[in-house]
């Protein structure tokens, strides 16, 4: 089915909808939605004139049909309101909560963000990782490693990994696994970063 022709179905279930609550006495309370004083004057001349009282029925259930048609519109967006926020926590949860390191980080390699496991391999707090280049927490000699895998990635390779060390070059690094694939929508790279040890 085209999208026009989807479309045109969900307006074609909105009246039936809309009709049979009509019908029925089950329309939902208008919430203070009103009819403009100039469409009330133009219903009571038409209504008033023999000729056209018909036309003047017709156009008031015009009239409640599509005030019915919004308030069930309102009430479904209201419902995927509700929905899209419980799925975003229920994600944000996830990402937050997960056992492995995650950061979302710019083509350019700058962390837009991170989970507490991510920081708490970085040596960081979750809120300070935002902003800072992901080569910055690895010692120097992976850095180069890191760079040819953004570049790769940004290339177009589907995913990459690579062994890093974490941390300064001082000895006190460690050996961490860093998984990467470019986003859904390709405009920042998803990272997995766990320890190796």
């Amino acid at each position: 089915m085209s999208d026009s022709a989807a479309a045109q179905a969900i307006v074609e279930a909105l009246r039936r909808e809309a009709e049979q609550r009509l019908s029925t006495g089950q329309a939902p309370a208008s919430r203070g939605w009103t009819v403009s004083s100039e469409a009330l004057a133009l219903l009571y001349r038409l209504a008033s004139a023999p000729d056209t009282a018909s036309d003047a029925l017709k156009l008031l259930h015009e009239l409640q049909a599509y005030q019915v048609e919004l308030e069930l519109q309102q009430c479904q967006l209201e419902a995927n309101e509700r929905e899209l926020e419980q799925d975003l926590a229920r994600y944000r949860g996830l990402f937050e909560a997960a056992p492995i390191g995650y950061l979302i980080v710019a083509l350019e390699g700058q962390i837009l963000e991170g989970n507490a496991a991510a920081a708490e391999l970085l040596g960081m707090e979750p809120e300070a990782l935002a902003g800072r280049r992901v080569d910055s927490f690895l010692a120097p000699h992976s850095r180069p490693g890191l760079m040819n895998l953004l570049n790769r990635l940004r290339a177009g390779a589907p995913r990459a990994g690579l062994d890093v060390r974490v941390g300064g070059g001082d000895g006190d690094s460690r050996a961490a696994r860093l998984t990467a694939t470019r986003s859904p929508g390709g405009e920042a790279i998803l990272m997995a970063l766990t320890d190796a040890a």
